[in-house]
């Protein structure tokens, strides 16, 4: 069974979704993916990992960096996991290149030949978006690239945590 809330940002409605394990989706409304596997089976309920992601979301809307996660239960293939479990090492007000994620999965051993592209169908599939940070992955040279709730939110989110793209603050 899932259990949902809504959570009102300064960007939007915010879709939170749990199970029995953790957070399993956080979406905006309206974006690409919306509620993507979440099914009829759920029912809007207040649960303690729903609070704690409302809490999160709201010290990282006030402009600070949260100094906890909530619980999370990543869904996904392998691939997928792999790739989401590399934005979450992300830092706060920093970005990466799907070319250095595609690098990191090599250099790690866990895939081998891997591509940007690939690394981009698994980061645009994120069900956590914001506090599984996708919105930190640029396109080579820090351009502005896929967002599922598009890219003037991708900007405000990277505007938000003040991370100034053109100054350098992309790792290649």
């Amino acid at each position: 069974m899932a259990y949902t809330s809504i959570y009102t940002s300064p960007f939007g409605e915010i879709l939170l979704a749990a199970d029995g394990i953790g957070l399993t989706g956080l979406w905006f409304k309206g974006q690409k993916y919306y509620a993507a596997d979440l099914g009829d089976n759920h029912e809007e309920r207040k649960m303690p990992v729903l609070d704690s992601a409302g809490k999160w979301l709201d010290i990282y809307f006030s402009g600070r960096e949260p100094n906890f996660t909530p619980k999370i239960h990543l869904v996904g293939t392998d691939f997928q996991l792999s790739v989401w479990n590399i934005l979450n090492e992300i830092p706060y007000g920093e970005t990466v290149t799907y070319g250095y994620i595609a690098r990191q999965l090599e250099k790690r051993g866990e895939w081998v030949k891997m591509s940007a592209q690939a690394v981009g169908g698994a980061v645009g599939h994120n069900k956590i978006s914001i506090i599984v940070p996708c919105h930190r992955v640029v396109g080579a040279k820090g351009g502005m690239t896929g967002y599922a709730a598009g890219i003037d939110t991708k900007i405000a989110l990277l505007s938000l945590e003040k991370n100034c793209i053109k100054s350098g603050g992309t790792v290649q």
